[in-house]
Order: structure tokens, then C-alpha cells, then sequence
């Protein structure tokens, strides 16, 4: 449905865009009318901070433009081989200058003086016009996106993940009591793991599309929870070789049970990891393991205990990078 809701305002904004900027050009009796329409279509085709880095390039790389055309046309007899070498210079340059997305106005310019063949201060003039008149009306329109919503989505994807987590986390400990892992928990892991990356996307997307202060919040967070997510992967993993399942496990249960209630947004782990490292210390004055797979079995507890770790320390870390003004924003009641 969001993707079906994307595509129907971008299809709108751009019909209206191509509309207006073709209506502008024929009002200033501008030469090459309709090209006005087809920058916008291009220029719209962005996210909000995208549309103005976008717009700055055009408008440098305008002039280099035509300059290599204006050496090219100008001097190069084969009017073909022009064509092509004005191209494959304008690729390579635009190219090392990191500006690839501007090739494709530039060449709309070049072919319209290609053309012509001229190069007076009226037909420039006229050109520079055109990419005015398209990248201010992308501009104005690409200032319009649904960012309240979008942040709602994100939040609540947010609160989806944390529940997701949490049910992982409650099937691995119900495996270590009970000793029968689930035949959908590898499933949901994945399965989580393919939304979360998803969910970076729309982050991303949304980050482009505003100009609020720090909505890199929402990219960290959930690149965050898909590390964690990782680490339940391998730690799923783990269990699956537990052979037999010494005291210790029902232990590890109930932290993977305790943890588990605090798989949310607003919570900074230090009780949790402080825990852990107590459990840590109660399984070194333990009496060693007296067979082979007993002691396999204690191993593989122990780098689950160090994959809990590393689960914990992703939020930690998390939390550490947060400034005092994120924390208000976001952290906030």
C-alpha cells in the first residue's frame, strides 16, 4: 500500500511538474520548450536533499557543458564523431567529478546545440533557461512529502521489531528449558532480518526527505537492532550443537528471559551487561565438566553468554553515540 501511495505522488508530481515547466518555457517563447518538461521529470525523480545537491550540479556543470561543446561542435568536421566525442568527454569528466546524475540534462542541452549550432549569448542564454525553469519547479515540488506519517511508519515499525526480538529471545530460552527448537524460528530470524533491511531503506529515504535535526536517528537504530538480529542468528546456531544441556542452561534461560523485557527503545543496557558478567564469574567457580560432551556443552554456553554480550554492547554503543539533544528528542516520554 506505502509503495502503491510512493509511486501515485511521484507519478503526480511529476505530470504536474512536466505540465507546469513546459507552460512556463512556451510563456517566455523560449526555443526547445518541451525539453523544460523533461528536466523536471528528472530532477523530481529524487529525494528532497537529493532535488537540491541535484539542482547546485546542474547548474555548475551547466557550463562545462557548453564549454566541451562549444570546443567540439566547433572543431570537430565529422558532425558524428562530434556528437560522440562531446559525449564520451562529458561521461568521463562528469564522471571523476562524482556527478554522473547530471549527464542526462547536459545531453538534453548538448543534442538542442548540436542541432543548432550555435552558440550566441541568445541560444545559451535560452538553455540555461530551460534548466532554471526545471529544477525550480522539482525544487518547490519536491518540497511536499508526507513526513509525518512516514515518521509514524518508522515508530512503529520501531515497536514491531522490539516484539519481534523479544519472541526470538523467548524461543531460544524456551529451547534451553525444554530442549526442542522451534521448526519457525530460523524462519523468523530471517524473516526479520529481511524487514529490518528494509526498514534502513525507508530510514534512509526518510533522512533525504526532511530537514529536521537528526533523523539519522532512525538509521543507527535500526541498523543497530539488525546487528542484534545477527547475533541471535549465530547464537540460534550455537544451541542447535548443544548436545546435552548441563545446569548451567536453565541459567541462561532465565537471562535470555530477563533481557528479553528489555528489548526497547528507551533503555540503556549497563544493568543487563552487569548481570551477565556475574553469571560469568558464578560459571568460573563452577566444578569442571567431568565427560566430553559435557564439556562441549559448557563451551557452547559460554560463547552464548559472549553472544549476549555482543547483543547488549550493539545497544550500548547505540546509546553512547546519542548527544544530550538526541536523547530529548527521541527519548523523551
Amino acid at each position: 500500500r506505502r509503495e502503491g501511495q510512493k509511486i501515485l505522488l511521484l507519478s503526480a508530481k511529476i505530470a504536474l511538474g512536466s505540465t507546469l515547466a513546459i507552460f512556463v518555457a512556451r510563456q517566455l517563447d523560449l526555443s526547445h520548450d518541451v525539453s523544460a518538461g523533461t528536466i523536471t521529470m528528472l530532477t523530481l525523480m529524487t529525494t528532497k536533499w537529493q532535488t537540491v545537491k541535484l539542482s547546485v550540479s546542474r547548474v555548475l556543470t551547466f557550463v562545462l557543458a557548453i564549454l566541451i561543446a562549444w570546443v567540439i561542435f566547433l572543431h570537430v568536421g565529422n558532425a558524428y564523431a562530434a556528437y560522440g566525442v562531446f559525449m564520451f568527454l562529458l561521461v568521463c569528466i562528469s564522471a571523476m567529478l562524482g556527478l554522473t546524475a547530471t549527464v542526462s540534462v547536459n545531453a538534453v542541452i548538448g543534442a538542442h546545440l548540436f542541432t543548432g549550432q550555435d552558440f550566441s549569448m541568445q541560444t545559451i542564454g535560452n538553455e540555461f533557461k530551460l534548466v532554471c525553469i526545471g529544477i525550480v519547479i522539482a525544487l518547490v515540488l519536491n518540497l511536499y512529502h508526507d513526513n509525518g506519517q512516514r515518521k509514524k511508519e518508522l515508530v512503529a515499525n520501531m515497536r514491531a521489531v522490539e516484539q519481534q526480538l523479544q519472541q526470538i529471545m523467548l524461543e531460544l530460552a524456551a529451547y534451553l528449558i525444554q530442549f526442542q527448537m522451534s521448526h519457525n524460528l530460523w524462519g523468523h530470524i530471517r524473516t526479520l532480518e529481511r524487514q529490518l533491511e528494509t526498514y534502513i531503506q525507508d530510514a534512509h529515504e526518510y533522512q533525504d526527505n526532511t530537514f529536521h535535526f537528526h533523523p539519522e536517528y532512525y538509521i543507527d537504530y535500526f541498523e543497530m537492532r539488525h546487528a542484534q538480529c545477527q547475533v541471535l542468528d549465530s547464537l540460534h546456531n550455537e544451541l542447535r550443537r548443544v548436545r546435552s544441556r548441563p545446569k548451567q542452561a536453565q541459567i541462561i534461560a532465565e537471562y535470555l528471559l530477563y533481557v528479553a523485557d528489555y528489548v526497547v527503545e528507551i533503555n540503556s543496557p549497563e544493568k543487563q551487561l552487569n548481570r551477565l558478567h556475574e553469571i560469568f564469574a558464578d560459571m568460573k567457580r563452577e566444578e569442571l565438566p567431568k565427560t566430553r560432551e559435557e564439556f562441549e556443552s559448557r563451551a557452547m554456553l559460554y560463547h552464548i553468554l559472549m553472544d549476549m554480550e555482543e547483543f547488549l554492547l550493539y545497544k550500548k554503543r547505540f546509546v553512547c553515540r546519542l548527544d544530550k539533544q538526541q536523547r530529548e528528542i527521541y527519548w523523551k516520554k
